[in-house]
């Protein structure tokens, strides 16, 4: 993280920014609104180029906390864990639970910011995490969204009449499905094509070593999400799957050349022929050097 010593933290106050929070009176209206009492705001924001932003809540929040980053990056810490916010990436903070988030020094970040509750927020939060826990999430760009969000910003700045707030938290909603839904709404952005495309990649730099982290990255998802659709496609992990390419690649150097298993490693980007040995026997049944000389007698 940035060295942030020295320098002088805000929690707000930022050249361009937009923030609304309701009144107590208007939130006590909301709660006993049956159409939208379910799920609605009591914050709404708008941080660009956010220098300097901090914000720690050591009891945190009794609303959930959904922090967008478009520019930039910054820092997200729950409960001892830290999480990045990069461009078209998101987070939702759950409530109750001490956290503290700050802006890049280097590079501070433009977020879109909203805090939600209601009987049906629960429900919501979950479907978003897995297993409770928050995790950091990349989205496709859409300018939709951004309409969306302007489109509540202006509402509640004319006033918090009862058909603004209404339409505000419906907004809320499709806004918020979005993002938690945006696999389904957005099918095209999360095809199997994209597997087929990191599958491609995986076959054409069979010489090179990639961590998992690296094949999510290229693919521009994170890790869980990358693993989850992978594995749908495919049935195995993205690490299994290309370790198998490389085994098979390997077969076809034992078969049709004389190469040591050296020579073969470095073709295949393993760095250490035990190991090679070990998961080439893992798959194939055989030693390479057995593989070889059944195979190549027939």
């Amino acid at each position: 993280m940035d060295n942030l010593m020295n320098v002088r933290k805000i929690k707000e106050g930022f050249l361009g920014q937009q923030m609304i929070v309701l009144p107590p009176d208007t939130k006590k209206v909301v709660t006993k609104n049956p159409l939208i009492r379910g799920l609605y705001l009591t914050a709404i924001g708008y941080y660009p180029k956010a220098i300097h932003h901090d914000r720690e809540r050591k009891t945190g929040s009794q609303q959930y906390i959904f922090l967008y980053c478009t520019e930039g990056r910054g820092y997200v810490e729950i409960l001892k864990q830290r999480f990045e916010l990069v461009p078209n990436t998101y987070i939702i903070i759950p409530k109750n639970i001490a956290h503290h988030y700050c802006t890049s020094e280097s590079d501070p970040w433009t977020i879109y910011w909203i805090h939600f509750t209601g009987e049906h927020a629960d429900q919501l939060y979950s479907r978003y995490a897995k297993d409770t826990a928050p995790e950091v999430q990349t989205i496709a760009y859409d300018e939709q969204r951004t309409e969306q969000f302007n489109l509540m910003l202006s509402l509640l700045e004319n006033n918090y009449s009862t058909r603004n707030i209404e339409l505000t938290n419906i907004k809320l909603l499709q806004f918020l499905s979005s993002f938690i839904y945006h696999e389904e709404m957005y099918p095209s952005h999360y095809s199997v094509d994209q597997v087929s495309i990191s599958i491609k990649f995986m076959k054409e730099n069979l010489t090179k070593c990639y961590a998992i982290q690296e094949l999510a990255a290229h693919s521009n998802y994170s890790v869980s999400h990358y693993s989850d659709l992978f594995k749908k496609k495919t049935g195995c992990s993205p690490m299994q799957y290309f370790n198998q390419l490389k085994i098979q690649k390997s077969c076809q150097y034992l078969y049709f050349t004389d190469m040591n298993i050296k020579e073969i490693c470095v073709k295949i980007g393993f760095d250490d022929p035990y190991y090679f040995s070990r998961m080439f026997k893992k798959l194939m049944g055989s030693s390479p050097a057995n593989y070889r000389n059944i195979y190549k007698k027939k």
